[in-house]
């Protein structure tokens, strides 16, 4: 029963990223007067379809995602007619191909706003009890625990959880003293620090005791805000810094993914739907990246096509198209086999 249920949280969850994702292409696309074949919900055989001034409206078989049909989106089928998707001004076409990766940042924001309202905000005590030990960490097996109070590393005194961090920051793979208060008593706990591996900085994989406040209908708006946010900047950081470094960076493709989902659907409501906010941020920043065919290369094309007052020719487009396919088809085949690889690695 239980796999059951981790099979529908991962359908439904992923299904209803990429649904949403593909309504906000449907809604440029209406906008920009489009000619819209088809608006599917999920793949294969059709269960349910309904045709409405000329648009086939289907829900499939298969529950997984969903996709938009403009007329004049394939180079290969397109007459110029002006209710084509490429006969329309340059800005228009950006417009539609940025409407999918938005409509996930704002679908995120309104989760995040919501889970904060319903559950409320987690504020971290800006002192050095420790609320969570990182299972396998190198806290966990130094032998510290929550509710652990660090006093002291290295014969230095730390009072506050930046105190921590500045100290740990240049001692990655070095091993250090640690004097922490448990129950009124002190303990001297020696062990070697790990390593950020985004950052190089020293870490024990600990984080800072946490409270849950409620908090306002604009606060929530504000903390969901601030999450997409620090979100996007943090996986711009670490791919920034594994392109300098030319270091691989460690991804995950649908395995990793759905064994993620599935996971967290076991651990509740809270956490289930927050990952569901994270992957959808993830889903349009991956979007907007330069890469041809997705949204951000056809951006990327559209802008060009502005710059120089021309329209790329369908010929042209085509190529691009082929070459994103390709690219898009070694990432998912390098991330699949990440996947597979910690999983086999793990077992």
């Amino acid at each position: 029963m239980v796999l059951v249920l981790q099979i529908v949280a991962v359908l439904v969850g992923l299904g209803f990223l990429i649904f949403i994702h593909e309504l906000g292409h449907f809604t440029a696309a209406r906008l920009c007067k489009v000619r819209v074949l088809t608006f599917s919900f999920g793949f294969g055989p059709d269960l349910v379809k309904y045709i409405y001034k000329g648009t086939k409206y289907c829900i499939k078989l298969i529950p997984f995602g969903g996709f938009v049909a403009m007329a004049g989106e394939d180079p290969e089928k397109a007459t110029g007619a002006g209710d084509e998707y490429l006969s329309l001004p340059w800005f228009k076409k950006v417009f539609i191909a940025f409407a999918g990766p938005l409509s996930n940042y704002i679908l995120a924001f309104i989760m995040f706003s919501a889970i904060f309202s319903a559950w409320g905000i987690w504020q971290y005590t800006p002192y050095t009890q420790i609320g969570t030990v990182l299972e396998n960490g190198q806290a966990f097996k130094g032998g510290i625990l929550p509710n652990d109070t660090i006093k002291s590393i290295d014969g230095i005194a730390v009072t506050k959880w930046g105190d921590i961090t500045d100290n740990l920051k240049d001692k990655a793979n070095k091993e250090a003293s640690f004097v922490v208060e448990r129950d009124a008593k002190l303990i001297t706990l020696n062990f070697e620090v790990g390593q950020n591996v985004v950052t190089g900085a020293g870490v024990i994989g600990i984080s800072p005791k946490a409270i849950v406040v409620k908090a306002s209908f604009l606060q929530c708006l504000r903390y969901g805000l601030k999450m997409v946010v620090n979100q996007t900047v943090s996986t711009l950081s670490y791919l920034g810094d594994k392109i300098i470094k030319l270091e691989k960076p460690d991804i995950s493709g649908p395995v990793g993914i759905m064994q993620v989902i599935a996971k967290s659907a076991s651990n509740g409501w809270e956490e289930y739907l927050s990952l569901i906010a994270f992957i959808s941020v993830a889903l349009g920043l991956f979007n907007l990246f330069p890469i041809p065919f997705v949204d951000g290369g056809m951006i990327v094309l559209f802008l060009i096509e502005g710059i120089r007052k021309k329209r790329v020719g369908l010929k042209a487009i085509g190529v691009y198209n082929t070459i994103g396919i390709v690219l898009i088809g070694g990432i998912f085949i390098f991330a699949t086999y990440s996947d597979l690889l910690r999983i086999f690695t793990k077992s």
